[in-house]
């Protein structure tokens, strides 16, 4: 099949963790969000959790108020945060678990057990006129609960891939980026719009960015680590390069 046109989402999350490391206003995941669509983005990323530990509620509504791209608003699929979204009205909601213990995201939603509980969730945020995307794990059974729920969009966990790169387990990455693949492709078949996300850097990027269901990557964490050396442009630069190059491997 012939690639579709391939989008960046930049993840400014952890921009708001230096920040309330120390306190203070600064530094601004607004600003860091402008920069980064002056550098290329084709949207903003923020995950509002339920314990505030990087991104407020202050930096959602100016978030929505202040970029001229996409703001994709990820949450927890409880009460509170839907009223937030509905009340935000951001371009697209993405669904994903949450634990107040862990560091960051672990694993997927779960989209079969959680089925009937996520239903309304999906249709409330629908008939907000929000674009919902479910962040689950790459498997047949996920995809096809996501396409039940009705959610129009899919975000592939790509974290268990990329960690097995990571360490150097390339048994390991080659089995996880074959699900990664085999999942594109069914969700595609599906009807669903395929996204990919989690733990993505420049190498990663550029052959996730090779499989031609793909039409968006969202990447936070990388970036901004990446900026205390470049600079978060420079870095979205290379990261543009970086899947312009994985996406003309699939032409």
């Amino acid at each position: 099949m012939s690639a579709k046109p391939l989008r960046l989402g930049i993840n400014v999350d952890h921009v708001a963790t230096i920040r309330n490391a120390r306190g203070g206003p600064r530094p601004d995941p607004v600003r860091a969000a402008l920069l980064a669509i002056e550098a290329g983005a084709d949207g903003i990323t923020a995950h509002l959790r339920e314990d505030r530990r990087h991104i407020n509620d202050a930096d959602m509504a100016r978030l929505k108020a202040s970029i001229t791209k996409p703001l994709n608003f990820e949450m927890a699929a409880t009460g509170q945060m839907l009223d937030i979204a509905l009340a935000t009205a951001p371009h697209a909601v993405c669904l994903v678990p949450e634990k107040r213990t862990e560091r960051t995201t672990e694993g997927g939603l779960d989209v079969v057990g959680g089925h009937d509980y996520l239903v309304p969730y999906v249709d409330q945020l629908a008939r907000g006129d929000i674009r919902v995307s479910l962040f689950i794990e790459p498997s047949e059974e996920a995809i096809d609960a996501a396409a039940s729920i009705k959610a129009p969009v899919v975000e592939l966990h790509t974290g268990a891939w990329c960690h097995a790169v990571e360490v150097g387990d390339m048994a390991r990455a080659a089995r996880e980026f074959e699900r990664v693949e085999k999942a594109a492709a069914y969700a595609s078949a599906r009807g669903l719009e395929v996204h990919a996300g989690h733990g993505l850097d420049y190498d990663t990027a550029r052959q996730v960015s090779a499989l031609p269901q793909v039409v968006e990557l969202n990447i936070g964490h990388f970036l901004v680590g990446e900026a205390v050396f470049v600079g978060l442009a420079e870095a979205i630069r290379q990261m543009r390069r970086a899947m312009d190059e994985g996406r003309a491997a699939s032409i």
